[in-house]
């Protein structure tokens, strides 16, 4: 039975305090995360010279970003199949109806940053057939409060909404909630509760990783500190750069009477005096190597305890070797690994409740599938495919799916493309077995003529 007025109301008070709690960590990784973040907090008192402030604002050098990527970019799920079997399953019709081929990389994205992301699946259509729906949130917009006993499912959820609503999700039904005077601490219902007729709220979890001691934080939170040590660096450099990197001439015993005098000094290639007393020097030219490379050096601390390939961040990629680059990612890839496992794992879950909804049986077997996108030659894989095929016998439409960059939908076109290709030849061999046969059967001869 859905909630009374009174109780959704208290129910998203309680999980505002929940967000109110969590937004300081979530807005920091956000923060983090732009390219362009709010460029008047330099950290410098306002004494500073406004030069020295545009340094500081140019010297943030957006590293987790491409930490983030490095992952997000390898992780795309291709399918939901039961082992030993080439075809999806009937849920994943529901995949390609929600275009989470595109979807799951906000996903996936929001997960590895702040630790977790959502995904809301309710019933819904598509023309004539129950189609369910399924939405990314981020934990930003999203919040939920699991029970001690069960965190499969949460007990409710409080969303966010772009329009202005808020949207509370239980196991029963989803309420939509305004604002009361713009306080985001009282709400008023809207609208009566729409039931989904689910047995669970509807909210998947889908996770970075898992911890049965602590927290789980993201990728980005424990890396910050790195990312502040190379931002400092880098304000050094061009500070040293702006102000050090050129040489200063100075000049003792005189002074230039107007700015003009002044200027044409510092331009000319040959200084004269009448006065033998004033004397002329220069200061040293700073050297830059120092600062560049404590920059690399920082960046190579991030690259290894984040499991980012060092080449990706420094951009040093010089002949290597197919063999020499499988090495350097080999800690990348067991990260991977790791993530793909856990987040596996909340897709089905997702995909199974989908099943329901739409009235597919989804079996517990059915493993989600995920991209290959490992650095490999594919010149190598195909002959080291072709010899798997030769030597052991395996069928080649077995082992599309191991080439390096080909998808789920284009290896299903090329079994069909060969199921028909087969017919065809089926058909032309039966044809031409026919033919063979009606060549070697002998003409009969005619009848004898008929006395007259």
């Amino acid at each position: 039975m859905p909630l009374s007025a009174d109780d959704v109301v208290d129910r998203a008070r309680e999980l505002m305090g929940v967000r109110v709690r969590e937004r300081p960590r979530l807005d920091r990784i956000h923060e983090y995360l732009r390219d362009d973040p709010d460029r008047r907090l330099s950290g410098l008192p306002p004494t500073v010279p406004a030069d020295v402030h545009r340094l500081a604002r140019f010297s943030r050098v957006n590293m987790l970003k491409f930490v983030v990527n490095a992952r997000v970019q390898s992780m795309f799920v291709d399918g939901l199949r039961l082992p030993r079997q080439a075809d999806n399953v009937d849920a994943w019709q529901v995949w390609q109806a929600n275009r989470l081929d595109a979807r799951q990389i906000g996903v996936h994205r929001a997960a590895l940053a702040y630790g977790a992301a959502y995904v809301t699946v309710l019933p819904g259509r598509r023309g004539d057939e129950s189609m369910p729906v399924l939405r990314g949130a981020s934990p930003r917009q999203l919040t939920v409060a699991y029970s001690p006993d069960d965190d499969d499912w949460p007990s409710y959820a409080l969303e966010q909404r772009r329009n202005g609503t808020w949207r509370l999700i239980d196991s029963e039904a989803v309420y939509t909630l305004a604002d009361v005077d713009d306080d985001t601490d009282r709400f008023r219902l809207v609208g009566e509760p729409a039931v989904h007729g689910l047995d669970v709220c509807p909210v998947v979890r889908i996770r970075e990783t898992d911890d049965l001691d602590d927290e789980v934080q993201g990728i980005v939170d424990p890396l910050t500190p790195l990312q502040d040590q190379i931002n400092i660096t880098t304000f050094g450099l061009l500070t040293a750069q702006h102000y050090q990197a050129f040489r200063q001439r100075w000049v003792i015993g005189w002074a230039a009477p107007t700015e003009e005098a002044s200027l044409k000094a510092s331009a000319s290639k040959l200084w004269s005096f009448e006065d033998p007393e004033v004397k002329v020097g220069e200061f040293g030219q700073v050297d830059l190597g120092g600062y560049i490379n404590s920059r690399e050096a920082s960046i190579r601390h991030l690259a290894t305890i984040s499991q980012t390939p060092a080449h990706e961040l420094l951009g040093q990629l010089v002949n290597l070797s197919a063999e020499a680059l499988a090495a350097a990612e080999a800690s990348h890839r067991r990260a991977l690994a790791e993530n793909q496992t856990v987040a596996g794992e909340s897709w089905e879950q997702a995909l199974a409740l989908a099943g329901e909804i739409r009235g597919v049986e989804v079996p517990l077997d059915a493993e989600v599938r995920w991209r290959d996108t490992e650095s490999r030659s594919l010149a190598q894989t195909a002959d080291a495919l072709g010899k798997i095929a030769t030597m052991l016998g395996v069928p080649p439409a077995e082992l599309w799916e191991m080439l390096p960059g080909v998808t789920q939908q284009q290896v299903e076109r090329w079994r069909a493309a060969a199921a028909e290709g087969d017919a065809f030849a089926r058909m032309n061999a039966l044809l031409e077995q026919q033919a063979s046969v009606l060549a070697d059967t002998p003409p009969a001869e005619p009848p004898a003529p008929v006395p007259a």
